[in-house]
């Protein structure tokens, strides 16, 4: 059996094989959200819709985003997104069970054999060394089956083959599909009323309002949801963490994000679809670049736009721990708020251009303030030039670029 999904949707599929009581693995392809959104474009003529996706670094992207799922006898074992024989769901699948580390203890990823479903090997390894018991791993299983029949079923294009083909073994679990599939389209009815303040489960929340929410919120639930809301961790991510469903956490945060006291962080890199980490990798590539504010909204979000643009990006946001770490890292171009406490952007600027070090490198001043005295007490300690908040992407990027360039002419001569 297979075909593509514009002839026949997943939930028929599921159907079919447990009407068939089939036995064997269902593979799923489809093309990455960007990939669809740049064809979708082509077919409406829109060159502008194109170029902005193209501009968005297409050819960064995995081309297209497979899952499997194993059967037996028309019920489902196991499912998982084909994602280079990759562990990270599992490790934040044992978070809860203060097993996150246990995989440490277990053979590498080279010494295991089953090469079709190794993340079902280890966690059939965890079982048997006794680092989790069997009702732990039922749960992690059922858990880890629902988020991928929970992503097919938002799919829209692609492929499908299914294979016959010996039972998964040894097996723990088996869902049948009928009530799995009625329990997955009710949380995706309820998902569509989320939108638009959330559209999509690699999106990372960070909190923005920490008084009014430490005021709503028991001292347990606010310090649990600090610990996790970092702009770094996804909303799947944090289901996993907290041992629940991804539209539960999604419906707990919401009247937040309707108050403003939580923000939704998008990293480009993020498949919207598949799982993959979602903390986006530092590697310096155009430059090397510091933001120091004391807001982490604006350094988290500074850090994901320079980062999807291939800068090494590091952030801070004490200012009396900067001044060290400054000279240590010895940055191409520093990025400042005017406003913090303690130490301001005014004193560390003069501070910097104090030093033989630091007299060329291009200081940005990033303000709420816009006056022209401010401007001129700015100018006159050596800022290089403004960003006023809020600002976009393109306003960021294009005094980056510019600075950037001129300091690499500069170092050239």
């Amino acid at each position: 059996m297979q075909g593509t999904l514009n002839e026949i949707d997943i939930r028929s599929i599921l159907q079919l094989i447990e009407l068939g009581q089939r036995t064997g693995e269902l593979l799923v392809e489809s093309y990455h959200p960007s990939y669809n959104r740049y064809f979708q474009a082509q077919r409406n003529h829109s060159s502008s819709e194109s170029n902005l996706v193209v501009k968005k670094g297409l050819q960064n992207y995995p081309r297209k985003l497979a899952w499997i799922v194993f059967f037996v006898n028309g019920k489902i074992a196991y499912a998982t997104e084909i994602n280079h024989h990759n562990l990270s769901r599992l490790k934040d699948y044992l978070y809860p069970y203060q097993s996150k580390t246990a995989l440490n203890n277990l053979p590498p990823q080279g010494e295991i054999s089953d090469d079709n479903a190794p993340e079902y090997a280890y966690l059939w390894l965890l079982l048997e060394k006794k680092f989790l018991i069997a009702s732990q791993g039922r749960k992690i299983l059922e858990n880890m089956i629902q988020e991928i029949i929970f992503d097919l079923f938002s799919l829209h294009q692609g492929s499908f083959i299914f294979h016959k083909s010996t039972p998964l073994a040894p097996q723990l679990i088996s869902l049948e599909i009928t009530p799995l599939v009625s329990t997955i389209m009710k949380q995706l009815q309820q998902w569509k009323q989320l939108h638009p303040e959330i559209q999509y489960h690699s999106q990372c929340p960070i909190i923005t309002n920490k008084e009014q929410l430490k005021q709503a919120l028991p001292a347990n639930t606010y310090q649990g949801l600090e610990r996790f809301c970092d702009g770094g961790t996804s909303l799947r991510q944090l289901s996993r963490y907290l041992n629940r469903d991804v539209l539960t956490i999604s419906k707990a945060i919401y009247p937040y994000l309707q108050k403003g006291w939580v923000q939704l962080l998008t990293i480009a890199s993020t498949d919207l679809l598949g799982e993959t980490d979602s903390r986006a990798k530092k590697t310096s590539i155009k430059g090397n670049i510091l933001c120091l504010d004391d807001d982490l909204t604006i350094v988290k979000t500074v850090e994901l736009i320079l980062l999807q643009e291939g800068y090494g990006i590091t952030i801070m946001t004490e200012p009396l721990n900067a001044i060290s770490e400054i000279f240590k890292l010895k940055p191409e171009l520093i990025l400042c708020d005017l406003a913090m406490p303690n130490l301001d952007g005014y004193e560390i600027c003069a501070m910097l251009r104090g030093s033989s070090l630091f007299r060329q490198i291009p200081i940005l001043i990033l303000t709420g303030k816009n006056s022209y005295m401010d401007r001129v007490q700015a100018n006159l300690l050596g800022a290089t030039d403004y960003l006023t908040k809020p600002f976009g992407k393109s306003e960021l990027l294009t005094l980056v670029e510019k600075y950037l360039h001129l300091q690499d002419r500069t170092n050239k001569q």
